[in-house]
């Protein structure tokens, strides 16, 4: 998989979700869901741009590259299941929805600790 690929597009996909949560949803979200809205918006943007950055990883001889694909799709797991129970949750006030958040979460952690380990070993 072009990892630097899925990072650009969700990169894209996380500009037109927030513009369309400034516009489209402007004045129909509560201040509590506008705020999980936003929330969702800004961890989609961290991750996809830490997706991205890792996926140059194996290019400069940083990382291998199957390393790089295990902390890529962890950091792409964490995007659809973090960012996007949280862009369900406040579109629709399904307070269930959030049971899932977690485990976006949790991916996330692991891609993370997984990236520090691997790295930390490399350079010993």
């Amino acid at each position: 998989m072009n990892w630097s690929s899925v990072g650009a597009i969700l990169l894209a996909l996380a500009v037109i979700i927030g513009a369309f949560g400034a516009h489209a949803l402007q004045g129909r979200l509560d201040a509590y869901s506008k705020g999980v809205y936003e929330t969702a918006v800004m961890y989609h943007f961290f991750h996809a741009l830490g997706l991205l950055v890792v996926s140059f990883l194996p290019r400069i001889g940083a990382l291998s590259a199957p390393r790089a694909t295990w902390v890529c799709a962890l950091l792409l797991a964490g995007v659809v299941l973090f960012s996007g129970s949280l862009y369900a949750l406040a579109i629709s006030g399904v307070r269930l929805l959030g049971a899932v958040t977690p485990f976006g979460g949790l991916a996330f952690i692991a891609a993370w600790v997984l990236l520090a380990y691997w790295l930390l070993a490399a350079n010993g």
